[in-house]
């Protein structure tokens, strides 16, 4: 595989590095001159000096053939710009873009650059994956595949407690997983399975179904 990664910062240079250590191909792409020649004592032919957004630059690292284009600078209207190019231009079948800030994302979603990575959203989810009552929680959006998958948390008096699998009033296209007891490992429950107050329940489902999986899981609807 051939993969360009466009910002030499830690991020850019720790990826290229363990890409490389894969045994990929890889071509790093930056513009700022210190962190150019820094980087090139390291990486030697794998990085090329130059503004990621330009058209020459991207087509001097081989763009043309690029596997995947990883947009990872410091700006995201850059990232964006770089992946659109790799998209459009280019037809660039998989790209993956930073967002620095994630109040950017629903550009980014807008725009068809996806996936689009925000570090601060990912910390959020797993902050709220460790503090036990939180309720619904994102694991994983699949917008190609338009799928989800939520941690949801059953509260005492929710409509599921004390319910086997295959009793429970879940709408189609939404299907349990796994069931976390609390202090336990987590497992593939069967039909049978009984969910108590307290376990903790993946789900996979369609977007926009997650109203009614929380119905079935805390009282009146609402997360603990």
């Amino acid at each position: 595989m051939y993969v360009i990664v466009v910002g030499g910062g830690k991020v850019g240079l720790n990826l290229a590095r363990e890409l490389i250590r894969n045994g990929q191909e890889v071509t790093l792409v930056e513009g700022e001159r210190r962190a150019y020649l820094r980087i090139e004592q390291e990486l030697e032919h794998a990085i090329q000096y130059g503004d990621g957004t330009e058209l020459w630059v991207l087509e001097r690292a081989g763009i043309q053939r690029a596997d995947l284009v990883v947009a990872v600078t410091g700006d995201d209207e850059d990232n964006i710009l770089i992946c659109q190019v790799a998209k459009e231009k280019y037809l660039c079948e998989r790209i993956i873009a930073r967002c620095n800030n994630p109040r950017n994302l629903q550009h980014f979603k807008l725009l068809g650059i996806q996936p689009a990575v925000s570090a601060t959203d990912l910390i959020l989810n797993l902050i709220e994956h460790e503090v036990p009552g939180h309720g619904l929680v994102h694991l994983l959006d699949l917008p190609d595949e338009k799928l989800e998958i939520i941690e949801v948390e059953v509260t005492e008096g929710a409509p599921a407690a004390g319910l086997a699998v295959s009793e429970i009033d879940l709408p189609d296209g939404s299907l349990i997983i796994s069931v976390l007891p609390r202090g336990k490992a987590g497992f593939v429950p069967k039909g049978d399975t009984v969910i108590s107050p307290g376990d903790e329940v993946l789900v996979v489902l369609d977007p926009g179904l997650e109203p009614h999986i929380t119905a079935q899981f805390a009282p009146n609807g609402r997360p603990g």
